[in-house]
């Protein structure tokens, strides 16, 4: 008796977790934020590539932090004094962004963390790879980054 209890309970919060992550009214509905992620790491990436820094940082909130070599930037004029200095310094992008082996999973109702890597390539250099975490919050503009971390 007591084991079906504890089987039925588990039962119930298993089931009741699952229907908070996919309500129709609020909170995380996976695939279609997924994809409201997605689409803002695509407008990123144009924007980077037609040498649109302000494009690019659209994606982060502004109190956003990034993890520059010094430890955390703080603030999107950080964040893109930090591209400026590295990755833009004749004013636009040195090369050419893409992304692969995206995943976006959520954390709660209105935040989700994105996980991937990023290429630079081209511009007569040799291609640089690296590894990223990004944690993002739904805003009243759509998902936007709070933080960066990439190596």
């Amino acid at each position: 008796m007591m084991r079906r209890y504890w089987v039925l309970a588990l039962t119930a919060v298993v089931a009741g977790c699952a229907g908070q992550m996919h309500s129709a009214g609020t909170g995380l509905r996976y695939s279609s934020d997924a994809g409201a992620i997605k689409a803002v790491f695509d407008t990123t990436t144009a924007g980077w590539n037609r040498g649109e820094l302000a494009v690019y940082l659209s994606a982060y909130v502004d109190s956003a932090t990034a993890m520059g070599s010094n430890g955390p930037e703080r603030g999107v004029n950080a964040i893109g004094d930090q591209m400026r200095a590295g990755f833009w310094k004749t004013g636009k992008p040195l090369q050419a962004l893409h992304y692969e082996h995206l995943e976006i999973r959520p954390l709660g109702p209105d935040n989700a963390l994105a996980t991937g890597q990023y290429v630079l390539s081209g511009g007569g250099r040799p291609d640089r790879t690296g590894w990223f975490t990004t944690i993002w919050a739904r805003t009243p503009a759509g998902w936007r980054m709070v933080h960066d971390h990439s190596s």
